[in-house]
Parts: structure tokens; C-alpha cells; sequence
């Protein structure tokens, strides 16, 4: 045996409880795993995505009681009793949220792996600021990086969203 293996500490696994998308959960696991890991692997939940790991690109966007957060940099222990929403929680195939909607018209999105995030930072900024300006709706996306659509059709649905929802 690879006694380098044999001695390393063995970390305890801890059992956390939370809320998401209005549906009370447990999971045992390692506290320091990022909750970015346990909404994909352990809840199943894969429309939060994973990109740069490292907060800069907001695919993993999340709210984490009512704030929007990048779910790569929230350790679990962090969300213990916590409120959070992803993606799934938003709106349902047949029943679009506003926001959802406006990307599908305005053309929001062309691949799709930024666009659970942007529609995350979309409904953050919406419910801050129901009547963006411009500038508004750059700082709102300031976040959250997409590499294919050239953020006209993104900003297109920020603002057909904002008329939708007044």
C-alpha cells in the first residue's frame, strides 16, 4: 500500500440542510465541497453549470437567500439552513418565467451553457431594478460572461423582460 495514502487525514462528512427550489433537502457531505458540486452531483440539478470555477464567469449563478451568488465560491457548510434557488426553480417548460421567455424571443442566448446564469443575474437585476437603463443592465451582466451571442440579443431580453414584468 501507498503510505503517502494511507496517512492522510480522512476529512468527517457532515450532514447539511437547506431549502432549494422550495424543497427541503439533506446531504451528507464533505463540508469544504463547493455547492456548485452538490446542486449537479448530489441534487441532480444540472441546469446550474460549471465553467471557470473560480467566480468569474457567473454560469453557476445562484440565489443564496434572495442574493445572487456564483455557487463555485460558496463552500457547503456556507449554505447550511439556507434558501436557494437555481435555474429549475425559476419556471417550468410549460410555463415560462418572463425572463425565460424574453430570451427565447429576443434571441438570448445561442449556445445555452451562460444563459441559467444570465437569467439568474437577469431576475436579480430585475428585482432590484424593475426599469434598467442601459448602464443598469451592463453592471446587472457585469458577472456573467458569454462567449457566443455578443450580448445584443441578452440585452434585447433584459429589456422586453423589464416591460413584461411592470
Amino acid at each position: 500500500m501507498d503510505t503517502e495514502i494511507e496517512n492522510q487525514p480522512v476529512r468527517p462528512l457532515t450532514i447539511l440542510s437547506f431549502t432549494i427550489n422550495g424543497r427541503t433537502v439533506q446531504v451528507t457531505t464533505d463540508p469544504s465541497a463547493r455547492l456548485a458540486d452538490i446542486i449537479r452531483e448530489a441534487l441532480d440539478l444540472t441546469g446550474t453549470k460549471i465553467s471557470c470555477g473560480i467566480g468569474r464567469c457567473g454560469a453557476c449563478s445562484v440565489w443564496l437567500n434572495g442574493k445572487l451568488v456564483n455557487s463555485c465560491l460558496i463552500m457547503a457548510y456556507q449554505a447550511e439552513g439556507s434558501t436557494i434557488t437555481t435555474i429549475e426553480g425559476i419556471g417550468e417548460e410549460d410555463n415560462l418565467d418572463p425572463v425565460q421567455q424574453a430570451f427565447l424571443e429576443e434571441g438570448g442566448f445561442q449556445c445555452g451553457y451562460c444563459t441559467p446564469g444570465m437569467i439568474m443575474a437577469v431576475k436579480s437585476l430585475l428585482k432590484d431594478t424593475p426599469h434598467p437603463s442601459d448602464e443598469e443592465i451592463a453592471e446587472g451582466l457585469s458577472g456573467n460572461l458569454c462567449r457566443c451571442t455578443g450580448y445584443s440579443g441578452i440585452v434585447r431580453a433584459v429589456r422586453r423582460a423589464a416591460e413584461k414584468e411592470q
